[in-house]
């Protein structure tokens, strides 16, 4: 291509990216669930990562101005406020199916989304992994912001021609300004592997508390699994001696596959606030969907309120994608004036937002009946709702 179809070519390619990160999201308002608000548009997709990281812009070097480096995906993102801006630090997938985290930036949260220029540089172990991803964030009293995510290897025990075993381990790096990070050694569990591992806000008795998720397998969690709760004396030497398990798995719920924490919880005057995951099968396959539960102010590994069924599902388009009817959340962000903002991924493929409040969250979660666990108990529980609803239509002439 000549140098003046280059540079025209280029000029479209940036205005259309421009144009992306310039549209306005708009709120849903039909079909409204009292819960929580979805948002029309995805906020992050693989279109918004910076055109400098998929192109050489030279001419000589490419001169037919091809993607060098794609993007495929952008999506389990860990959220936090950050220097008066939204933050969220995406799991970036490439082509080469490896990713890597890199931080987007909002000045409201759900607009105007922009990667910084560089993604993050993650220092490896002394037994570097293949995969990084699914970072949970969450700012400490001790002062620092740590990132728990998923490290991944392959299955040293696998034979040679089994090129897909893998094993999980729960990596850990911190940092102060979201730019330097300090890499600490892998999460230590003699539970098995450990694939969505949390590390709760504050000192519990003095040590350092990790919300896990122990499995014997990197995809099957074998007779493990469910949410655990560890205690760790350093974070420079992490070593979760022990693990009770506080949400178990349960047969024909939400949940009965696999189970766990997605972001660090929300403190409120009634408890800690828990978002979580929760897997199940199905003719089409694994089916994630998300729920909430609350646990005790001064012992966080009790939970004192638990709604039956799922908080959030995917719907319409969100069903589709690289790994469909998957919803997957590990960053949310509560904000001074107590409104909530929810960042989830819909199939592995992209983000989005819904806005929501404390309040309304600790409703549903104190207010909403617990699963009944028995078809009978759905009809009880139905029919209760049902004949206060029609008393008080009757006295209300509604």
């Amino acid at each position: 291509m000549d140098k003046k179809e280059y540079k025209k070519r280029l000029r479209q390619i940036f205005d259309k990216h421009n144009k992306l990160i310039n549209k306005k999201n708009k709120r849903i308002e039909k079909n409204y669930n009292g819960i929580y608000y979805r948002y029309k548009r995805p906020v992050i997709t693989a279109q918004h990562v910076p055109i400098f990281w998929r192109f050489d812009l030279n001419p000589k070097t490419n001169p037919f101005l091809m993607q060098r480096l794609g993007i495929n995906a952008t999506f389990n993102a860990g959220a936090m406020e950050f220097n008066g801006r939204y933050i969220q630090v995406v799991r970036v997938e490439g082509w080469d199916r490896k990713s890597f985290f890199a931080i987007a930036e909002s000045p409201d949260g759900i607009n105007y989304w922009r990667f910084w220029d560089f993604p993050v540089t993650m220092p490896e172990t002394s037994e570097p992994e293949t995969n990084v991803y699914d970072m949970r964030l969450t700012r400490h009293e001790d002062g620092w912001i740590y990132g728990l995510f998923c490290s991944e290897r392959k299955d040293p025990s696998a034979p040679p021609s089994d090129t897909s075993s893998a094993v999980a381990a729960c990596g850990i790096a911190r940092t102060k300004d979201l730019l330097k990070w300090e890499r600490l050694p892998d999460l230590v569990s003699y539970t098995g592997q450990q694939r969505n591992c949390v590390l709760h806000p504050e000192f519990y008795k003095g040590k350092y508390a990790i919300y896990t998720r122990p499995q014997e397998g990197f995809i099957n969690v074998g007779s493990g699994g469910g949410i655990g709760w560890a205690l760790i004396d350093s974070m420079e030497k992490p070593v979760a001696h022990k693990e009770i398990i506080i949400d178990d798995r349960i047969y024909h719920t939400i949940k009965e596959t696999k189970n766990g924490l997605g972001p660090a919880p929300i403190k409120t005057s009634k408890g800690w606030l828990q978002l979580a995951h929760g897997v199940r099968m199905c003719a089409a396959g694994l089916r994630y969907v998300l729920y909430i539960f609350l646990t005790d102010l001064k012992e966080p590994y009790k939970v004192i309120a638990r709604p039956g069924g799922y908080f959030m599902a995917p719907e319409g388009e969100e069903r589709v994608g690289d790994v469909s009817n998957v919803l997957f959340c590990n960053g949310w962000i509560k904000k001074s004036n107590g409104e909530v903002l929810i960042y989830y991924a819909s199939s592995d493929t992209r983000m989005h937002v819904a806005e929501t409040s404390v309040d309304r969250l600790l409703d549903y979660v104190l207010n909403t009946s617990e699963d009944g666990l028995r078809s009978a108990m759905s009809v009880i529980q139905r029919n209760e709702l049902i004949s206060k609803n029609l008393v008080f239509l009757k006295n209300n002439k509604i």
